[in-house]
Formats: structure tokens, sequence, C-alpha cells
């Protein structure tokens, strides 16, 4: 018991020792029903075994090659269980279906296409759908290319609203050196592109390399 500590004679433990294998609840009732014991709880014994090592045959887990007693046999009808199990070939509520899509945290649209996953081996995996679109229309995208974003809204995945532009030109639209345009004036943004490829056909003109 809680704070008394319980003492054992050496019959007893010899006794508790020889049925160590026994579980727990049968060998502390039949230790007390043997030795006539009313001041021993399970939990002594328990802690009794811990102590001493006395560890059962009982692993918690089937064995390698044991079946369970209810293999093969099915569930007993119960109209109130029934009404929430799963039916043949349901899906989850939240299963991600063929076309299924979402926002990434940097605004793009993802969706769920019929292309086997490179890192798990899926039968479908995510990719960002203007991309999927605009490559639908125009075809892979240049190396050195990116898609740009004209109206500045990323959710329109609409192929017209995306040009493929040169890496190279980022900087002269935005960023540290740039001129603003995803947050611009939507009649300004037209110009700020001219002058953007006009800057950088002239920059590759002098280098005498594409970018």
């Amino acid at each position: 018991m809680r704070g008394r500590v319980v003492e054992y004679i050496a019959e007893e433990l010899v006794w508790i020792e020889a049925h160590k294998e026994w579980p727990r609840e049968q060998l502390h009732r039949a230790f007390c029903f043997r030795f006539g014991r009313q001041d021993v709880t399970c939990d002594n014994i328990k802690a009794l075994c811990s102590r001493k090592g006395w560890s059962t045959s009982h692993k918690g887990r089937f064995a390698p090659g044991v079946a369970p007693a209810n293999k093969g046999k099915t569930m007993p009808f119960n109209p109130n269980t029934a009404r929430t199990q799963f039916k043949a070939r349901h899906l989850p509520h939240n299963t991600k279906y063929l076309g299924h899509e979402r926002v990434t945290r940097d605004g793009y649209v993802e969706i769920s296409v019929a292309e086997t996953n490179p890192h798990t081996g899926y039968e479908r995996r995510y990719v960002q759908k203007h991309r999927w679109l605009w490559e639908q229309a125009n075809g892979p995208v240049p190396d050195g290319m990116r898609l740009k974003c004209l109206d500045g809204d990323r959710t329109n995945t609409d192929p017209s609203n995306w040009e493929a532009l040169p890496i190279g030109m980022a900087p002269r639209l935005n960023g540290k050196f740039g001129r603003g345009y995803d947050a611009a004036p939507a009649e300004i943004k037209p110009t700020i592109m001219a002058i953007a490829k006009l800057q950088h056909a002239a920059r590759s003109a002098r280098k005498g390399t594409q970018q």
C-alpha cells in the first residue's frame, strides 16, 4: 500500500517467483487466497515483480504465426454501429480527389493531377496550376525562363495572365532595384513591363548573350 512497506516471507517470495508468468491480476488473487493476505494489493504485486525482474511471458502482442481468435469471423450486426461504419468504396470527407485545388502560402494555386509523384510513387501529385495550364497551351517553359503573373493576382491561373520571361528580368520588375511591378496600378503595369524588356534586351545585346 502507498506509504507503507509490504513485507513478504521467504515462502511467499518463492511462490510468487514460481508463478511470475501469470497475469498480474490472476497472480494477486491466487496469492491472497493461498496466504490469506488482505494487506497486499495488485499494485504491490506488480511493484514487487518489477523490482525483482520477474516478467511475465505475455508481450502484449501476437507471436509470429499465431492467428487471433476472431480471424475470419464477421462482426455481429448492430444497427447503432452500422450507422457510422464506412461503406464499401466509401472515401473520407478529406480525400483529395483528382482536380482538388489548394493555395500555398505564397498565394499560388496548386492542383492535383494524374501524374506519378516522384517522391512517393502515388498516382497523383500537386503542381502549380498556372504553369500546368500554361504548358498545356504553349508547351514546356523554356530553360532560363519563368512564368510571370501579369495582373499581380496569382490565383488568376488563366494562361493569358502569365508570360514566360527571362529569369534575369525579375530584378527589373520587383526586388530592391525593381519598379514595383506587382504593386503598381493595372494601367501602369504594361509600361513597366515594356521598359524592363527593353533594358534587359539592351543589356543582353551588350554582353552578347541571351539571358
